[in-house]
């Protein structure tokens, strides 16, 4: 029965050539649907190069004084965009870039401000700013255009990172080769010897200094012993004039003594505050050295002049010591009698040395300071380091400049009074007989004055002393540090035959120090500008994405061609070819009642037969549409099937399914049937994970997905294009033929209820006249 209806089926199908136009269209039309549809899709991605994007560059660029190279970003990367031919670039001026993107004529525009590479650079400095590029981009002109202009900005913006990362690595290698080999330059080395020779000579001197200084202070010891007996023996002067004689007579001596002494103390300020003023001198060395190591090592730098700003400002003691000294002779000063004309010209003097003295102190405490400030400066901002340097240099000249001004003052006008002052007391003592009766007074007088000298040189020679501590302790940091050039000269030299431990790190790091400078700076720059380099391993390759789109369009077209087919040939079976089939004539008996399925069931002619026989042309022509397309794919399009007769196997068994499901639902539900199956068609677009994975999609066509019969069969085809893992390409091909399952249930058992259901909706469209 089955073959009796296939064979009037093919007979009806090719009686004319209207009848074979249209069932060879039938088989040509879904192909062409997928065809044309790889073939527009076949490289998008490899054709942007007509894609316009706008490219402005505002950028001023940047220069500074730790990169003494003008950088200019913005420039870079025009110079990389005009060999870049990923996209159309044009480049404009930013007022262009904008407008265009607005009207059309570019899909994106780029525009680099005009402080970007400034931006950039503020890595080295404490306010960091993230520099941006602004990028326009019109998303009405086309949906997919946005997303590869994206892929066009990220390339520009990685371009940026690994340019910036490259150019700043390669200067600071550059700079650590160049530091290197002058360092290993015969120049250096004559320059580490002539410094090495030069500090020793310092820590001499400075020893030497130490040594003078000491003995000034005991020359002072013993001048003020000198004045302690003269005031005991001016006090016992008071017991008889004899004694007053002899006590006027060491007056007298005393009197020298004191002169002495003041020149003794005279020549330990002139010492010390030339020792001082010297100190100064190598105060602004050691800044010059310390201003001069920023940039190579900012941190020592702002060390040294932090421990600078510690010494000048443990060296203000010394100021207060003589003010003090010069305080109490003022006191001693003042105890002489008005009448004397060179007591108001001494005070003067003593008035005037203390405020030079006060000032030089003030110079001091703002150049330490200054000092302490740019201790902090250095590590932040190297333009105003340098300014520092400068101000401090400046600070230095005007503070030696009060020394000498107090050391001047002192010579012209202070110690001239004390030594005519000496010669006046000298003379009232060895002219004046009458002032016997009064001796007693006048050497409680003496007394007070020898007892204030006696402090201030006690003074003295406590500042003396801590002068000769900071000299003993300077020479020996001299000296260490000559001990360290050398370990660190014997330590580069890589020819010593020993030493400790210490020393073989050195080495180990100044030779690693040395291979690195000695390396390819480009190559070195290039690695830690892109540390990881991508190596892309295709695992089961496409080769194009025509052929990556090609099993969903393949598998779409073969499920518009069952709907194409139920929609061009009848499904059902008129009694007139039931009673051919049969061999009853042209109609059936009367007795088969009403036109409809089964109605031939008591002449054999089953529902099933039904069924079968007229689904065997719908058949055919469904494995001639899955054939057809597949091997247009494969030989027409070039489509990647490594596997070709895994590739037509699957377009033959998809063909068979869904003809069977569009055929079934059909049958059972009639043109409700067809709209079903469109329905199953959109919804299967949307979620079989064709286009876009699965697990991107909605979570209700992720739960929908395995239900679903294009998931299987697009899976299997890619299996037999690509290569297959274990059994994946046989379950899909399992999982894709279970779906006949449900079909031929409907078709064959759940369709006999719902025939009557079936006919009298029929019935009801057809009696609108419109449906």
């Amino acid at each position: 029965m089955i073959w009796g209806i296939f064979k009037r089926d093919m007979c009806h199908a090719t009686r004319n050539v209207i009848a074979v136009i249209v069932s060879m269209g039938l088989v040509v039309v879904p192909a062409l649907y997928a065809w044309f549809n790889i073939a527009a899709s076949w490289d998008p991605y490899g054709n942007t190069k007509a894609l316009k994007v706008a490219v402005a560059n505002n950028d001023k660029g940047y220069k500074s004084d730790l990169i003494p190279v003008r950088v200019n970003v913005g420039e870079t990367i025009i110079s990389t965009l005009h060999a870049n031919d990923q996209l159309d670039w044009q480049f404009v001026k930013s007022d262009k870039a904008i407008d265009g993107v607005k009207s059309g004529e570019y899909y994106a525009a780029i525009v680099i401000p005009k402080g970007f590479s400034a931006d950039m650079m503020t890595l080295f400095s404490p306010d960091i700013k993230h520099a941006q590029l602004k990028y326009y981009l019109n998303e009405k002109i086309n949906p997919i255009a946005p997303h590869i202009t994206d892929q066009g900005a990220t390339t520009v913006v990685n371009t940026i990172d690994k340019t910036f990362a490259k150019t700043i690595a390669q200067v600071g290698l550059d700079l650590a080769s160049s530091i290197l080999h002058y360092s290993q330059s015969p120049q250096m080395a004559e320059y580490m010897r002539n410094l090495n020779g030069n500090l020793t000579t310092m820590a001499d001197t400075l020893s030497g200094a130490s040594q003078q200084v000491t003995s000034y202070s005991q020359l002072l010891g013993s001048a003020n012993d000198i004045v302690d007996s003269t005031g005991k023996l001016l006090a016992s002067a008071t017991k008889a004039g004899k004694q007053a004689q002899n006590a006027l007579k060491q007056g007298k001596s005393g009197a020298t003594s004191f002169t002495s002494a003041g020149a003794n103390v005279t020549s330990s300020v002139n010492t010390a505050l030339d020792q001082v003023s010297g100190a100064f001198d190598q105060v602004a060395a050691k800044v010059n050295k310390a201003f001069d190591a920023i940039g190579k090592d900012s941190d020592t730098a702002a060390s040294q002049l932090a421990t600078l700003s510690e010494q000048i400002s443990s060296g203000e003691s010394l100021y207060d010591t003589y003010i003090t000294s010069l305080n109490h002779m003022r006191e001693s000063v003042e105890q002489l009698p008005d009448s004397d004309s060179a007591k108001q010209a001494l005070l003067e003097a003593i008035d005037r040395e203390i405020t030079l003295l006060e000032a030089a102190k003030g110079d001091s405490q703002k150049l330490a300071q200054q000092l302490k400030d740019a201790s902090t400066q250095v590590t932040q901002d190297t333009a105003a380091a340098e300014r520092s340097r400068k101000e401090i240099l400046n600070r230095i000249t005007s503070a030696k400049q009060s020394i000498s001004n107090v050391r001047d003052d002192y010579a012209t006008n202070v110690k001239p009074k004390i030594d005519a002052l000496a010669s006046t007391v000298s003379t009232l003592i060895s002219q004046t007989d009458s002032m016997i009766t009064q001796l007693s007074g006048t050497a409680d007088d003496l007394d007070d004055v020898t007892g204030d000298v006696g402090t201030n040189v006690t003074s003295i020679r406590s500042t003396l002393g801590a002068i000769a501590k900071k000299l003993d302790s300077s020479a020996a940091t001299v000296k260490e540090l000559i001990t360290k050039l050398e370990t660190g000269g014997n330590a580069g030299d890589g020819n010593s035959d020993g030493g400790d431990g210490d020393n073989d790190a050195d080495s180990g790091e100044s030779d690693e120090l040395r291979a690195l400078a000695t390396a390819n700076a480009s190559t070195l720059s290039t690695l830690i500008s892109a540390p990881v380099a991508l190596h892309r391993v295709s695992v089961y390759p496409i080769a194009n994405y025509g052929s990556a789109m090609a099993p969903f369009y393949t598998i779409l077209s073969i499920w518009v061609g069952a709907i194409i087919l139920c929609a061009m040939l009848k499904v059902t079976i008129s009694d007139r070819e039931k009673a051919h089939v049969l061999g009853l004539g042209d109609t059936l008996p009367r007795i088969a009642g009403p036109s409809g399925p089964g109605n031939a069931s008591r002449w054999g002619l089953r529902l099933d037969h039904e069924y079968f026989g007229r689904y065997a042309i719908f058949a055919l022509l469904a494995l001639l549409q899955g054939t057809l397309v597949c091997l247009g794919d494969t030989y027409f399009l070039g489509v990647q099937a490594n596997h070709a007769l895994q590739f037509l196997a699957v377009g033959w068994l998809a063909a068979l399914v869904f003809s069977n499901i569009v055929y079934t639902l059909t049958v059972s539900f009639g043109d409700i049937g067809k709209a079903v199956a469109v329905v199953l068609l959109v919804m299967q677009v949307a979620g079989s994970g064709g286009t876009f994975p699965i697990e991107t999609l909605p979570k209700f066509f992720q739960m929908l997905y395995p239900f679903l019969p294009f998931p299987h069969a697009i899976d299997a085809m890619h299996a037999a294009m690509a290569g297959s893992y274990g059994n994946e390409y046989l379950l899909d091909m399992v999982y894709l033929a279970l779906f006949l399952i449900p079909s031929l249930l409907l078709g064959l058992v759940l369709r006999k209820p719902v025939i009557r259901l079936n006919n009298w909706v029929s019935h009801n469209l057809e009696s609108t006249k419109v449906m």
